[in-house]
């Protein structure tokens, strides 16, 4: 994506929507919405729908979000239909895994405060009163993170500041091609239509009916798009003529006309699957519509034709994703959709059909999930996540239908924790077992798996209250599957009987044949120091193909070499779980190996590198708080402890925030040992004046910030960052600050030679703070003694030439 139109300056990475990047007009309305972010920090765009709301929330973030060091995170609320989950959608949105049972609107607020972002709350209008206490609380706890929010009414909070977003200006009557040419409704009509029919274009001919058709539509773009996808099929004239057809339509139908004239183009069987598909919250591919589409009227075989009637017409949308084609719907579109299925006497029946489609899935994914299938099952499974909450939902709502949470949360159980969502299946299964009665067949088996994802998220007590009731039940207990949780429970707790419950759980597990679930009561036995449960876990999971619990079982042998074995055996270990987390895509695992490897290079006496890794464990997206199997954990204390005597405080805090700075993908390469963009990018290559630009980006400081303390213009300031980020090969403010601290970390251990050549080729730099350069110097034996009395606080290097002592060189790639 190019970095004109990406939005993820920072951390805080979230792609906007693809349309923002061929959004036509609007420039002077976004440059409208950036001047009102500077003055407040909550804005909201209202609108009508269809009218382009989220294009220019889009647009506007583009263009402002390189003042955001945290960068710009773009949230969808369209999939939410409890306004409870917004919090754990922005927790997603942002990487936050967690297992502290803590409120996860707190641990949200916690990190957008740690740096400046601009959160986009986009299709706010059906949870509105959840989205203003979510502005709220995320206004009172972040003073350097602002909101922009789309919705068709406000958010009701105090120093909000409402944009009214309006439909295109319509030409006049008497206008002439010229003008035409020169209208925002002409050009979004003519660069839709021709893309469905190559060649089209405005021209002398076609000009007076191109004019009727934008003023019958009043601008308003939807309407437009939809209209464009009829002149396939029709030239400019009939279109224009069969509008006028139809009635006259007011402020609130112009949308619902349009809508429905591009429903009423549709052949009987492209109706039936519009109404249909309108029950998928988010996206979805041919095999889901098959099952969820198909049934009277439309056939299995007529669904792809159909699909393509419906893309060609505008009303979906298709994303390539991988080597699969999913499809989607804009939420206006959707909603007539949904109220056109009720028309039909189709909505419990088609949404039971969605709810089942899901139960179907998630039935797949729990009998192959130890399997080498894992990686892409989790992969269906997130795509599938805002499906999965729909239908869980409906099914809570439904008279009935309850039961099937029981049974599709609990079968997840592995899913939710390992994704960090315990807290979130706590939610779905207690909301469920409120609803059942007490002889359901599936209560036992959910009560059991409450407990077990309150002991995930450390709620000891709701977790023994939750095994006591399943306890009580004498039919369907599976007594197996208590022990487990017992020996899990045990586990969180620093409880002495976790080992001797784990070997009980493990070995009726393995009486039964069921090799799955002995998987994580031998890792619970190897957290206890049994190295041979986890070499039988290990040793499981290579048969089987299993990844997520092979990885576990590299890094407990891992952590039992680096304590008490091996520190090379241990690494190549660790980096082996490491390499399966990546398969995975899973953070919250990534977190537990960067840390045991931070271990290791502590024990091996590579400190700088060790203080990196323990930054690089806590980076935004990565750490867990408290994962039980490294926060809680002794020999994180120890070493960490040894590591921070070694360096000193300065030295260790700024490698920790080189660390912790890193991208995911820089932090893997760096554990791994690969050679990064940070460790090939050349100092010599920025002016002094960037240097003193990527000193402030590393301080934190938005460029409205760079901008006063140099007294340069925004504009200038913005110029210099993308200038930085161009010259180093990055992407993001986050990579220019590792960057910056990893550089002045090797400053930190060059001698009086190199330092002097160092402070000849950076030059005066004295403008930043007074301390970069100046140190460089002093380190030369120029400027007398370093502050701290030895190697000192550095901010700035520049190339280092050579290094002494034989010790390995501090910058790696050099």
């Amino acid at each position: 994506m190019a970095r004109s139109t990406a939005i993820g300056y920072g951390d805080g990475l979230m792609d906007p929507p693809r349309t923002a990047d061929a959004c036509i007009g609007r420039r002077h309305e976004a440059a409208q919405v950036r001047a009102l972010l500077g003055r407040g920090r909550l804005v909201t765009l209202t609108g009508p729908g269809g009218v382009g709301k989220t294009r220019l929330a889009a647009l506007a973030a583009a263009r402002t979000g390189p003042a955001f060091a945290g960068g710009v995170v773009f949230v969808d609320l369209t999939e939410l239909r409890d306004g409870a989950l917004l919090p754990d959608l922005v927790a997603a949105r942002l990487g936050l895994r967690d297992r502290s049972g803590r409120s996860v609107l707190r641990l949200v607020v916690n990190r957008l405060a740690e740096r400046p972002h601009l959160l986009v709350l986009d299709n706010c209008e059906h949870v509105v009163d959840a989205a203003g206490a979510f502005a709220s609380s995320v206004l009172a706890g972040c003073p350097r993170t602002a909101l922009l929010g789309t919705s068709r009414q406000s958010l009701g909070v105090a120093g909000e500041q409402l944009f009214q977003v309006l439909p295109f200006e319509v030409p006049p009557v008497a206008s002439s091609p010229g003008d035409l040419a020169r209208s925002d409704a002409v050009r979004l009509l003519v660069e839709r239509a021709s893309a469905v029919r190559p060649g089209f274009a405005l021209t002398p001919e076609n000009s007076a009916a191109i004019g009727r058709i934008c003023r019958r539509l009043d601008g308003l773009p939807l309407a437009i798009e939809l209209a464009a996808a009829s002149l396939r099929s029709l030239s400019p004239r009939q279109l224009a003529d069969r509008l006028a057809r139809l009635p006259l339509p007011t402020d609130d139908s112009r949308l619902r006309t349009a809508v429905d004239w591009s429903y009423s183009l549709c052949s009987p069987v492209e109706r039936a699957v519009w109404r249909r598909a309108s029950v998928f919250a988010g996206s979805f591919d041919l095999p889901a519509a098959e099952q969820v589409c198909a049934g009277p009227g439309v056939a299995r075989e007529e669904l792809l034709d159909a699909l393509d009637g419906l893309l060609d017409k505008s009303v979906l949308l298709g994303e390539e994703h991988g080597d699969v084609v999913r499809y989607r719907m804009l939420e206006t579109i959707r909603r007539r959709g949904r109220e056109l299925l009720d028309d039909a006497g189709e909505r419990t029946p088609v949404s039971r059909g969605h709810r089942d489609w899901i139960d179907g899935l998630t039935a797949k994914a729990d009998a192959r999930w130890a399997g080498p299938g894992q990686p892409a099952l989790i992969a269906t499974l997130d795509s599938a996540r805002a499906d999965l909450r729909g239908a869980l939902e409906w099914s809570l709502t439904e008279p009935g239908e309850a039961g099937a949470v029981l049974r599709i949360a609990s079968r997840l159980d592995e899913y939710w924790a390992f994704s960090g969502r315990s807290a979130e299946c706590r939610r779905w299964l207690d909301r469920a077992l409120d609803a059942t009665p007490s002889d359901h067949p599936d209560r036992p088996r959910a009560l059991a798996f409450c407990a077990l994802h309150a002991a995930w998220t450390a709620d000891l007590n709701a977790a023994a209250a939750r095994l006591a009731e399943a306890e009580r039940l004498t039919v369907g207990t599976d007594e197996a599957l208590l022990g487990y949780v017992r020996a899990h429970a045990a586990h969180v707790g620093s409880d002495e009987r976790a080992a001797s419950l784990a070997a009980g759980a493990a070995a009726a597990f393995r009486a039964r044949g069921d090799v799955r679930r002995e998987l994580h009561p031998l890792w619970i036995l190897g957290m206890c120091g049994d190295d041979a449960a986890l070499r039988r876990m290990l040793g499981l999971c290579e048969s089987l193909g299993e990844t997520r619990y092979r990885a576990m079982a590299r890094l407990g042998l891992a952590r039992l070499e680096v304590e008490h074995g091996d520190a090379a055996v241990a690494e190549d270990l660790a980096r082996a779980a490491l390499r399966d987390h990546l398969t995975l895509g899973a953070g919250a695992g990534t977190a537990s190996v960067l840390d045991v490897l931070a271990w290791i290079a502590d024990r091996t006496g590579d400190h700088v590198r060790a203080a990196t890794l323990f930054g690089t464990a806590d980076a935004p997206g990565r750490a867990i708080e408290p994962a039980p199997e490294v926060a809680g954990s002794g020999p994180r204390r120890v070493h960490r402890a040894s590591t921070l005597a070694a360096l000193g405080p300065d030295r260790f805090d700024q490698a920790f925030a080189a660390g912790r700075g890193m991208s995911p993908e820089a932090a893997a390469r760096f554990a791994l040992g690969a050679d990064g963009p940070a460790a090939d990018a050349r100092p010599g290559s920025l002016t002094r004046r960037q240097w003193q630009v990527a000193g402030m980006v590393a301080e934190g400081l938005s460029n409205r910030d760079i901008a006063a303390h140099l007294v340069i213009s925004q504009r200038t300031a913005d110029t210099h960052v993308h200038n930085i980020l161009d010259k180093l090969g990055f992407r993001t403010r986050a990579q220019i600050a590792a960057w910056f601290a990893e550089q002045s970390l090797s400053l930190s251990q060059l001698g009086p030679q190199d330092a002097a050549v160092l402070a000849g080729e950076v030059g005066d730099l004295s403008g930043f703070g007074g301390r970069v350069g100046d140190h460089a110097r002093s380190s030369a034996g120029e400027g007398g003694p370093s502050p701290s009395g030895g190697t000192g606080e550095l901010r700035e290097i520049g190339p280092v030439s050579a290094h002494r002592g034989g010790q390995r060189p501090l910058i790696r790639g050099q």
